[in-house]
């Protein structure tokens, strides 16, 4: 362009005009060879994305898996289209890939917390310490996966709600996955009061725990007196049920020991406290 200039120093008007046109006429065949070859990589980038989600669904690929190599296919295909764009208007790729990744490693060290959270959604994907559909207990939040996304997990509440959980510190911390094993132990305690029969207590709780379908009997329920309280016997009780069941399990059998202690004559005590009153004689 500067080359341009400085010849048009010693030209006539006439050819002035005649370098600007084929100038204007060169950038404008560029600029609408770049729009032209942005929609056509716009649709091919589409129809790529179907073709690779639909291979994944064929494939029957987990919904983990699936959600992320969606975003990063996509964020891959367009970031090609936008290179390609590029040496049709003219531009050197070569430097404008060095620049990019210059200002790559700049912007990676001001969001060095996000390159963390996308390794983190890598980690997550190759060593799979849960999936979507899974019960998860992390970061101060328990729910149930959605989805795995490049920088972030989502998880739904038992009440519903949708809680955003960054990659980088889920797959660093410590969490707890509820669905992992097909099966969990439930634990109750449950209070008689002093004076009580333990065999009695210990009877009535076998025979719940033999009525209910949902307890497994491998491994076997284990009952024993677990401690002498201030104001209870206090009653340990630990049995086995599939995952899926556990809190309805848990709850049912609450609501079954209370009643059917109450119809034994088995009484649930709570704290209380005794006060003697002396009366000293007075002169």
């Amino acid at each position: 362009m500067e080359e341009f200039f400085s010849s048009t120093s010693h030209i006539s008007m006439d050819v002035f005009l005649s370098k600007i046109i084929d100038l204007a006429t060169s950038l404008g065949s560029r600029i609408l060879t770049a729009i032209v070859v942005f929609l056509i990589g716009r649709w091919i980038v589409k129809k790529l994305n179907r073709i690779v989600l639909s291979i994944m669904e064929k494939k029957q690929v987990e919904a983990s898996l699936f959600s992320f190599t969606k975003s990063l296919v996509s964020i891959t295909l367009n970031f090609i289209l936008i290179i390609v764009i590029i040496g049709v208007l003219g531009i050197e790729t070569s430097s404008f890939i060095a620049l990019f990744a210059s200002a790559g490693v700049a912007i990676g060290m001001a969001l060095s917390g996000t390159l963390q959270n996308f390794a983190g959604g890598i980690m997550i994907l190759i060593f799979k310490p849960f999936k979507v559909g899974d019960v998860l207990e992390a970061q101060g939040q328990t729910g149930t996966v959605k989805e795995i996304q490049i920088f972030n997990t989502i998880i739904s509440t038992p009440d519903n709600k949708i809680i955003i959980i960054p990659n980088g510190g889920l797959s660093t911390g410590i969490m707890k996955n509820y669905s992992k094993e097909p099966t969990r132990r439930v634990d109750w305690e449950f209070g008689i009061a002093y004076g009580d029969s333990y065999e009695k207590a210990k009877a009535v709780i076998e025979r719940l725990l033999k009525a209910d379908s949902r307890i497994l009997s491998s491994p076997t329920y284990f009952i024993a007196l677990n401690s002498l309280g201030e104001s209870s016997v206090n009653i340990v009780v630990r049995a086995w049920v599939n995952a899926e069941d556990y809190w309805n399990v848990f709850f049912s059998m609450n609501e079954k020991v209370y009643k059917t202690f109450a119809e034994e004559n088995l009484n649930i005590p709570f704290p209380q406290l005794d006060v003697h009153l002396k009366t000293s004689e007075k002169n």
